[in-house]
């Protein structure tokens, strides 16, 4: 029996997935990064380690095992030692394990277990839809150093001039001085109708804070208190278990008809990129949520059932 399916469906609830007798997976939250060599965004994301020192059974895996093969915890408890013997005598014969979307498992000289972990899959569900890109780089203009650069190249001298022929120097400093000082005049006036405002507006609010606290200590009135209308927003169905697509309309009407008779909450949910409209199980808000119920309707109803992840309604 493979178990890295329901090791991978664990993995995304759980910090610690521990298979009996054999060790544990252990996920440790990544912030997002960027690689500043490349300009490459990388999202937050859940990585993987093995510890084989960690081998007790917690149950968590063999409840889940037997949840989804509607087997008794015996059973399950059965499966999981055979897979674990056939995996200790692969790795006695030098050769890998390869867990699908989870990593790889081989034994070194010293016969202990070494782990390679897989990035084909982020288990992180609060990075749904983020990807790794690349960015082209931001080119700031440093004007400081432009300005500095000018001035090295073409500097400015004062050359004096004998006073009696920039006689009129004298006059236009002093018509300078004047708007100097009648700028400044201007300001000041400007400041002290600030400062009124702001002491008016200070007096204003110490007011209202007096009438309030008047109004809470001493009036006896009972207030009409209005009514509170609270709207909680409703969280995107964004992930579909998908029963079909098809390129006549009517067959995929036919087949939502097919799938309500049966209990589904089936709907068509729009075209794909492909142009075939979509037919859906029922569609979810949380993702724990929506791969139980795939692993149920692959199992009672259709293997070929799979899951989209689309915010679409």
């Amino acid at each position: 029996m493979r178990i890295d399916n329901y090791i991978s469906d664990l993995l995304y609830r759980y910090e610690c997935v521990t298979i009996p007798g054999f060790g544990s997976f252990i996920t440790q939250h990544k912030p997002a990064k960027v690689h500043y060599n490349t300009n490459a965004f990388y999202p937050p994301s859940k990585s993987i380690a093995f510890n084989e020192q960690l081998k007790s059974n917690d149950g968590l895996l063999t409840k889940y095992v037997a949840e989804a093969q509607n087997i008794s915890y015996e059973e399950a408890t059965k499966k999981i030692e055979a897979t674990v013997l056939s995996w200790r005598k692969t790795l006695l014969s030098k050769e890998r394990i390869a867990l699908k979307n989870i990593g790889e498992l081989w034994s070194n000289e010293d016969e202990k277990i070494l782990f390679q972990p897989s990035y084909h899959l982020n288990y992180l569900t609060d990075s749904f839809g983020l990807s790794s890109f690349v960015s082209p780089s931001i080119t700031r203009e440093e004007l400081k150093k432009d300005v500095e650069k000018i001035e090295e190249k073409a500097p400015i001298a004062f050359t004096p001039e004998r006073r009696k022929n920039r006689s009129y120097l004298k006059y236009a400093a002093i018509f300078l001085l004047a708007v100097s000082a009648g700028t400044i005049g201007y300001r000041l006036v400007d400041i002290q109708k600030e400062n009124q405002v702001q002491v008016a507006q200070q007096e204003a609010q110490e007011q209202i804070e007096r009438d309030i606290q008047k109004a809470t200590f001493f009036d006896t009135a009972p207030l009409e208190i209005p009514s509170i209308t609270l709207k909680v927003e409703k969280q995107p169905l964004k992930y579909h278990i998908v029963a079909g697509a098809f390129r006549v309309e009517e067959n995929a009407d036919k087949k939502v008809n097919q799938l309500i008779e049966k209990g589904f909450d089936a709907e068509r949910i729009g075209k794909n990129k492909y142009g075939l409209h979509q037919v859906t199980y029922a569609s979810f808000a949380d993702v724990p949520e929506a791969l139980t119920f795939l692993r149920e309707v692959k199992k009672t109803e259709s293997s070929e059932a799979w899951l989209l992840v689309d915010e679409i309604k």
